[in-house]
């Protein structure tokens, strides 16, 4: 058996950004960008072709959004005024590390999260005083497939040496990480199953 845990919203609780395009835009204008009038409506469109349920760094988004416009700018630029706009303060939910710590116990464990802003994840873990008690971290950004797609699950069961099947995935939301069901892992939902009842949930495991 092993456990892997979604961050955000299972976790942690993090402030994001009202509006995701205006603060890239001010980050991107303190780097000298010109940022272009219709910037929201190019932050909104398809930029990249990536297959189904892959990931597409919300850099390379930025940065395409901004060719689209004619505005060039590096993608280094991009990632750093990317990483500045998000970087939320951090609450660790009740009860997360000690969930983490007894899964722990029973086999290795691991994070997997969806998110398309690199060195949020790192960054939130530290915040949230959980850097370290992870045997693998598996970003969407790091893998390149979101969740539920199935080659999420298997990129962390992978990192934990074990098979998909054997995989107990811990998380917020039936929809993405519900997914794991489709591997023949096992789905626990921390809205019904709080994360201080993990322990028995883990013990009932069939």
């Amino acid at each position: 058996m092993a456990v892997s845990f979604d961050l955000f919203g299972t976790l942690v609780d993090v402030d994001y950004p009202n509006d995701p395009a205006e603060v890239v835009a001010r980050e991107l204008e303190s780097r000298g960008v010109d940022v272009p009038d219709d910037w929201h409506v190019a932050y909104g469109e398809v930029h990249v072709d990536a297959p189904a349920g892959a990931e597409v760094p919300l850099p390379a988004h930025v940065a395409q959004a901004l060719s689209s416009r004619g505005v060039e700018a590096t993608e280094n630029v991009a990632r750093h005024a990317v990483v500045a706009a998000f970087d939320p303060d951090v609450t660790r939910r009740k009860g997360a590390l000690e969930a983490v710590r007894t899964a722990a116990e029973r086999g290795p464990v691991g994070l997997l999260s969806n998110c398309a802003v690199p060195e949020l994840v790192s960054r939130t873990l530290i915040r949230a005083g959980l850097r370290g008690e992870f045997d693998a971290v598996v970003t969407s950004v790091g893998c390149g497939w979101r969740k539920p797609h199935p080659k999420a699950f298997e990129a962390v069961a992978e990192a934990l040496g074990v098979e998909p099947a054997a995989l107990i995935h811990v998380g917020d939301d039936p929809t993405t990480d519900g997914g794991v069901v489709e591997v023949g892992g096992r789905f626990v939902d921390v809205t019904e199953t709080p994360l201080s009842a993990l322990a028995g949930e883990l013990e009932a495991e069939p």
